[in-house]
C-alpha cells in the first residue's frame, strides 16, 4: 500500500532562494517611475522560470513589512531605504536574469511615464460635467483644456480618448490654430 507520493518537480530557472526573490522585486521598482499595479509587477517578476507563486508573494509582502516597498490602493512602489538597499546588491542578479528583466521592464516603464504626462479628469460644475484634460512633455505643461459636458458618459468618453491619443489631439489643435480657422 503506497502512503503517499512525492512529487519532486526541478525548478529551472537561476532563482530560487528567498533573497534572490526580494532582491529582484527591489531590481525591477527600482527601474519604474511610480507605483505599479500588482498583476503587472508580478509579470514581471516572472522572468526567471525559477521563481514560484507563493515564494513570490511571501517576498513581496516581507519586502512591505520591512519598509522595502509601500503599499497603496493603486499597487506597489520602492521606498528610499528599498531602493538604497538594491543599489547595494542587485550586481548579485545572474545577468542573464537582469537583462531579461530589463527588456520587460522597458515598455512598462514607457507607458507609466507617458501616463504621467496625460491628465484627465472630471468633477460636477454648474451645468453640468467639466472635463479637464492637460499634457506636459516631462519639463512642463503644454495643454490644458476645460470642457463642459452634458452630463458624466460624454465626460469619461472624452476622458478615454484623450488618454488614449493626448499627442495626435495636440497636433491637430495646433494645426487648427495655425491655419487660424481657414
Amino acid at each position: 500500500m503506497v502512503y503517499g507520493v512525492w512529487l519532486i518537480m526541478e525548478r529551472l530557472g537561476f532563482i530560487h532562494e528567498k533573497l534572490d526573490i526580494k532582491i529582484l522585486i527591489l531590481y525591477i521598482l527600482r527601474r519604474l517611475p511610480g507605483t505599479v499595479e500588482p498583476e503587472t509587477l508580478a509579470e514581471l517578476c516572472q522572468c526567471d522560470s525559477g521563481i514560484g507563486y507563493f515564494d513570490y508573494s511571501d517576498c513581496l509582502a516581507e519586502l512591505v513589512e520591512t519598509g522595502h516597498i509601500n503599499e497603496n490602493d493603486e499597487g506597489y512602489c520602492i521606498t528610499e531605504k528599498g531602493a538604497r538597499n538594491a543599489d547595494a546588491v542587485e550586481s548579485s542578479l545572474p545577468y542573464s536574469v537582469r537583462t531579461k528583466a530589463n527588456k520587460l521592464i522597458a515598455p512598462v516603464e514607457e507607458r507609466m511615464r507617458r501616463a504621467a504626462m496625460i491628465s484627465a479628469k472630471h468633477h460636477a460644475a454648474e451645468g453640468g460635467i467639466t472635463v479637464e484634460l492637460a499634457m506636459s512633455d516631462g519639463m512642463g505643461e503644454i495643454i490644458r483644456l476645460s470642457f463642459l459636458c452634458s452630463g458624466e458618459e460624454q465626460a469619461k468618453l472624452i476622458e478615454k480618448n484623450f488618454r488614449r491619443d493626448a499627442e495626435a489631439y495636440y497636433q491637430k489643435i495646433v494645426a487648427l490654430l495655425e491655419k487660424g480657422g481657414k
